[in-house]
């Protein structure tokens, strides 16, 4: 499977999975906010679905990542990674110098994936996340060891 990048017709789908991965998901109004200039994303499809995506925003040299998201019949199938890639190649595109996300202090399966990928731990949020009530790990990614800060 490919990744692409977000487009109109695919927030329906990418709505669907936020239901079913989170417990406070975003509806395909917010996510049309990958849309604009702002912001981006990119999604994975099985016959026509997304089993996948991730979204980010764009500040002056930097990429927040705001979630990504595996239907959780594909997981472990490197789909995560393949989003997660196509994020930071778009975010190295931009001539990013970083990127940063947030991360529940339970989510091992995220936490190592980010890991694998240069992300580390800057930070805590305490109670950051609802139902449940958990802390977010902030973790960073720097870019380009000539921008590095």
């Amino acid at each position: 499977m490919k990744t692409e990048k977000i487009c109109a017709e695919h927030l329906e789908g990418a709505a669907a999975l936020e239901a079913l991965c989170f417990p406070d998901p975003w509806s395909a109004k917010a996510l049309e906010l990958l849309l604009t200039e702002e912001a981006s994303g990119a999604v994975i499809l099985q016959d026509g679905a997304v089993v996948a995506y991730g979204g980010i925003y764009w500040a002056p040299d930097e990429g927040q990542i705001t979630n990504v998201a595996v239907h959780p019949d594909c997981r472990r199938q490197g789909l995560g990674a393949q989003i997660l890639q196509a994020l930071i190649a778009e975010a190295n595109a931009r001539a990013c110098i970083r990127m940063v996300l947030e991360v529940r202090a339970s989510n091992e399966a995220a936490i190592a994936l980010y890991r694998r990928y240069g992300f580390f731990e800057i930070g805590r949020r305490k109670a950051f996340y609802r139902a449940p009530r958990e802390d977010a790990l902030i973790m960073e990614l720097s870019l380009g060891t000539d921008k590095a800060i």
